[in-house]
């Protein structure tokens, strides 16, 4: 039997894009933990209209940022033993065709790594650009940029656990060390995209969700391959779902070559922090 792969999406006010991001994935994966915690717009309503026995969803209490890694640690210890990976999901993530069927399919065949890496489209504006690679910082699997650990191997890391506040939070190992900083060889880097939305408005009541202006960008974006686009962004959807299709407004443009410049300069002159 090959192994199975369970997903964790803890959310809060996703409307917009969380009928996509669990669309993008539900073949491909055995089981979808959705956890909120507190939605207030119509993010609940839409997870319980996607029909599938594959999502398991609990409304849960809210959140601060020190007690949001204490929740991922509850979806830990309340996942059944008989998964081999966790794929982690957040609510604004959409994963294309390609990229979710060779990274589940990778994971099911190859055991022995420890956990999984891929590239993200950091979403600008619109669905159609993203920021340039030069913006990413991350270092994951000796590589730096737009990168996230997204795939963790259950059986193979004793003592896994998360720390830290939201923002900064990760997955430990029972000697307090990052997964990311353990064997690189058990670390493996797929070539693979999905597109996170995090700079995008996400829900009517953004401005009611943990740290979510900050995540807020007025940058002009590198146009996004066509091929690379999810299909899921264009197929048919219920009339409750948001359409997320339409390009940058006007204002945003406008706004966004002014503020380019700078940004740019700034990453050039100054080292980004690591989480936010």
């Amino acid at each position: 039997m090959k192994p199975k792969i369970i997903v964790h999406c803890l959310i809060k006010n996703e409307e917009n894009f969380i009928w996509y991001a669990l669309n993008s994935i539900l073949p491909y994966v055995d089981e979808i933990m959705v956890w909120d915690t507190g939605s207030t717009d119509r993010t609940v309503k839409i997870i319980k209209s996607i029909k599938s026995p594959k999502i398991s969803f609990q409304q849960q209490h809210s959140v601060t940022p020190n007690s949001f890694p204490k929740l991922r640690q509850k979806m830990l210890k309340k996942t059944p033993p008989n998964y081999t990976w966790l794929m982690i999901l957040d609510g604004d993530e959409i994963w294309p065709e390609n990229s979710i069927k060779k990274a589940t399919a990778f994971a099911r065949n190859h055991f022995r790594y420890e956990s999984i890496v891929v590239r993200t489209n950091n979403l600008v504006g619109d669905i159609y650009h993203r920021l340039p690679e030069s913006a990413g910082h991350y270092q994951l699997a000796g590589k730096t940029g737009h990168l996230a650990l997204r795939f963790i191997n259950l059986k193979k890391i004793p003592g896994l656990h998360v720390s830290l506040p939201y923002g900064q939070e990760g997955y430990f190992d029972q000697s307090n060390q990052p997964i990311q900083n353990r064997d690189l060889q058990k670390i493996k880097f797929l070539n693979l995209s999905y597109h996170h939305a995090t700079h995008l408005t996400r829900s009517s009541q953004d401005n009611q969700t943990m740290k979510r202006i900050f995540k807020r960008k007025y940058e002009i974006g590198e146009t996004v391959k066509k091929e690379e686009l999810p299909h899921i962004f264009f197929s048919s959807h219920p009339s409750n779902i948001p359409d997320v299709t339409s390009k940058a407004s006007l204002n945003f443009r406008l706004t966004a070559a002014i503020q380019t410049p700078f940004r740019r300069l700034k990453r050039q002159l100054l080292k980004s922090k690591s989480g936010y």
